[in-house]
């Protein structure tokens, strides 16, 4: 990198630069379809690679898993380094390792290629999300985050209806297509996204902030609300089975996912602006309430409701769900980031990691509460449990924060 490219470190606008942001936002679509098509596949990798359901589902598993582990050492390692070669390395591993399963003959070169692209993707959410912090002037830090994170709820609208259309001839079409969508992204940062140098510090001082039990505690509210919505999210189509009919018109399934989708957008577009007029902590209890109380009513009116009404009241139930779980990202990664503004990038990574265990864990209790032999719908008296937990643990932290500095809050 020459003399004068050095130069361009980015700074702190009092306008948000969307020409750049919107490249960040198309990686976090690639991420955000990568993150839920295979799920969809599992029937047609299995046939392709020869091997059962269960081993073609830790495709998934290991995905996630990697990630969540990956993620701390990953962003303590990459904290320091120049933020836009940092996400522009993410990604290139991000899309070789898509491409890696995409054309793997075999099914262990599948898993390295799905161990790769989550090395990738663990260190691009963070990196990410940090620079977002940093370059956004506090004013608009929402309505930034917003809309790079839009590119994820976008893919939550995409990404299923998409990969059930496409692999349905191949599973490897989707991988493809995330591979492609990833270059895209790749190429646009490369010429649209300003240099970003963090401020030099020891990595012993970037990692102080995250010996305090209140960070952690609210690293573990991003597991909560992950988990509570994975508990029901894996299991959608055996909720929705009996209310909609699924069995008998498969397209219904498309149709209502695509409309989840886009109801994660609305709760991102509308979080993302009152976290620039209200404080991170106000909107995101407002929205742990709300998640509560949707999954309260939507266990008791879908055991309950009468056949004219049950299609009606499961719809609310998992629209209302899709605008909780996409509008709780913002506010949650804005509290974050102010409990320690001078490790963003890490405890991003960290996030990212919580993230991933959340959604882990909660397809893991979904499946084991299905295989105690309860219906479906049980399972959202489950995630009402984990919601009640999670905003339990929410209220400590609030405590605890405005406690030590009420700023922070």
């Amino acid at each position: 990198m020459s003399g004068p490219e050095l130069s361009r470190v980015a700074a702190p606008r009092s306008v948000l630069p969307y020409n750049a942001l919107i490249w960040l936002a198309v990686a976090t679509f690639s991420n955000g379809i990568d993150g839920y098509v295979l799920a969809g596949l599992l029937p047609q990798i299995s046939h392709g690679l020869g091997v059962s359901n269960a081993a073609a589902g830790q495709l998934v598993s290991v995905f996630a898993l990697t990630v969540a582990f990956s993620a701390p050492v990953l962003g303590a390692v990459t904290s320091g380094w120049e933020r836009r070669r940092t996400i522009v390395g993410s990604i290139a591993f991000f899309v070789i390792g898509n491409l890696i399963t995409a054309l793997a003959p075999v099914y262990p070169i599948a898993v390295c290629g799905r161990v790769i692209a989550a090395l990738g993707a663990a260190v691009m959410n963070a990196a990410i999300t940090g620079y977002v912090i940093h370059l956004a002037p506090v004013e608009h830090r929402g309505k930034a985050l917003s809309f790079v994170l839009g590119g994820w709820m976008t893919a939550t609208a995409l990404g299923v209806p998409v990969g059930l259309l496409l692999g349905q001839s191949d599973w490897r079409f989707p991988l493809i297509m995330v591979a492609v969508v990833g270059t895209v992204a790749l190429v646009g940062i490369m010429i649209k996204l300003p240099h970003l140098q963090l401020p030099p510090g020891s990595l012993r001082e970037r990692l102080r902030p995250l010996g305090t039990p209140r960070l952690v505690a609210g690293l573990l509210v991003s597991t909560g609300i992950l988990c509570a919505s994975y508990t029901c999210f894996t299991y959608a189509v055996l909720i929705l089975t009996g209310p909609l009919h699924l069995g008998a018109h498969g397209w219904k399934i498309i149709v209502v996912m695509f409309g989840y989708g886009l109801a994660s957008m609305v709760g991102n577009w509308v979080t993302g602006r009152l976290v620039d007029r209200f404080t991170p902590v106000r909107i995101l209890t407002i929205w742990l309430i709300g998640l509560f109380v949707n999954a309260v009513t939507g266990a008791i009116s879908i055991s309950t409701a009468s056949a004219a009404s049950l299609v009606v009241l499961a719809l609310v139930w998992f629209f209302a769900a899709g605008i909780g779980n996409g509008g709780a990202a913002v506010p949650q990664q804005a509290r974050l980031a102010s409990m320690a503004p001078d490790s963003a990038a890490i405890v991003m990574a960290l996030n990212g990691s919580a993230i991933s265990l959340g959604s882990a864990l909660g397809g893991g209790l979904g499946g084991l509460t299905l295989a105690a032999g309860n219906p479906p719908h049980r399972l959202l008296v489950v995630a009402a449990g984990i919601l009640l937990l999670t905003l339990c643990l929410h209220a400590a932290v609030v405590r605890i924060s405005r406690r030590r500095a009420p700023a922070l809050g």
